[in-house]
């Protein structure tokens, strides 16, 4: 595998990073993830990598909640969805690395301060917001992995019963991970030298992080979590956006 040990090890310790947090709150693991991994590995290989756990992740958490999951907010997404995948994949293949890193950097440093700065709303939004929010969450889970918040924007304020949203976001994230993997695999993102290696090196700490996520699901206020996750996240953002600029 062309990554040394000490490289290996701290992708190690992203990743259950990664997944504890989405055992605890139904989504956010790349998000969680993906600024630190991009500081260890190209986005080419780091996100077809993360996607066999996002999709691994998702039928587990989905798998006993399947009568939970509300069908109809999902069918309403997907479509969107699917078209944005096909986008950002475009953009995956053909931009220099400099660039995805500050758009990385940008869109997370975006959704952290939204998120710690803008008092979140409650009430009910209209169905109608499912074309843009699907189509800009396909776009950023095929660049970086990233589309779980943007789905979680539409969702939140659709489904109010939090174990339905956590079913339905998992099932969301599995029919946006199923879509992704033909659609790299089609882009020849699989054929890297040492990405399969690296996924089934990989897999236990995403397994372990689920578990103790979803330990900590009941006992610990997702709300607190995210904020938390948040504030690491700006200055995760904002040194991927310094880093880009300087290569």
């Amino acid at each position: 595998m062309p990554y040394p040990p000490e490289v290996l090890a701290a992708a190690g310790l992203v990743i259950f990073l990664g997944y504890t947090v989405f055992g605890i709150t139904g989504f956010g693991s790349s998000i969680t993830a993906m600024p630190l991994l991009a500081h260890l590995f190209p986005l080419r290989f780091a996100v077809p990598m993360m996607l066999f756990y996002d999709l691994a992740s998702g039928l587990f958490v989905g798998a006993g909640n399947w009568r939970q999951i509300d069908r109809r907010e999902i069918g309403r997404v997907v479509p969107y969805m699917f078209a944005g995948v096909v986008l950002g994949l475009t953009v995956l293949v053909g931009a220099p690395q400099r660039l995805l890193m500050v758009g990385l950097g940008a869109s997370v440093l975006g959704h952290a301060l939204y998120a710690l700065l803008v008092r979140p709303r409650s009430a009910p939004i209209r169905p109608v917001w499912a074309l843009p929010l699907g189509g800009l969450g396909g776009v950023f889970s095929a660049l970086f992995g990233t589309g779980g918040p943007i789905y979680a924007i539409y969702l939140v304020r659709r489904i109010p019963d939090k174990s339905r949203l956590r079913a339905s976001m998992s099932a969301l994230i599995s029919v946006n991970g199923l879509w992704r993997l033909a659609a790299f695999s089609a882009g020849g993102l699989y054929a890297q030298d040492g990405l399969l290696a690296a996924a089934a090196l990989f897999a236990p700490c995403m397994l372990a992080g689920l578990f103790v996520g979803s330990r900590l699901h009941r006992r610990i206020p997702a709300r607190h979590v995210i904020r938390l996750v948040w504030a690491i996240l700006v200055v995760g953002g904002a040194s991927l956006v310094v880093r880009g600029w300087s290569a």
